[in-house]
């Protein structure tokens, strides 16, 4: 092994390739998937208690964090979905090659964007 190759161990100054920000993004948003599913449940329990309870729930999502908890989570699940069904599509052998694997990328991040702002036109 050769002891003088140049070894880069500063994250910040190595460019990512597209697929490679696809993959750990589809990971980030699997754990705020994760994290944002025993919140989403409390409220469910919550508004299924008593017609207090719904109403407090209702009410808790006219204020400006809950909404934008919403639509983190909504965001998360949006890109999460675009991004497993990418995989899928790699598993069946579609855009396995090095072009094919950037064009998926690009596409999952620009139809994410464009979901993830209608879903923001629609939470506000």
């Amino acid at each position: 092994m050769n002891k003088n190759r140049p070894v880069n161990l500063d994250i910040s100054t190595i460019k990512l390739p597209a697929s490679a920000l696809v993959s750990i993004l589809h990971r980030i948003s699997g754990v705020v998937l994760f994290a944002v599913v025993a919140l989403l449940l409390y409220m469910l329990d919550s508004s299924l208690e008593s017609e207090q309870g719904f109403q407090k729930v209702a009410d808790s999502f006219s204020s400006v964090p809950a909404k934008l908890v919403l639509l983190a989570a909504l965001a998360a699940l949006i890109y999460h979905l675009i991004a497993g069904v990418r995989h899928l599509l790699m598993d069946a052998g579609v855009g396995e090659s090095l072009e094919g694997g950037r064009r998926g990328a690009v596409i999952v991040l620009v139809l994410s964007v464009v979901l993830i702002l209608l879903a923001g036109v629609l939470v506000w």
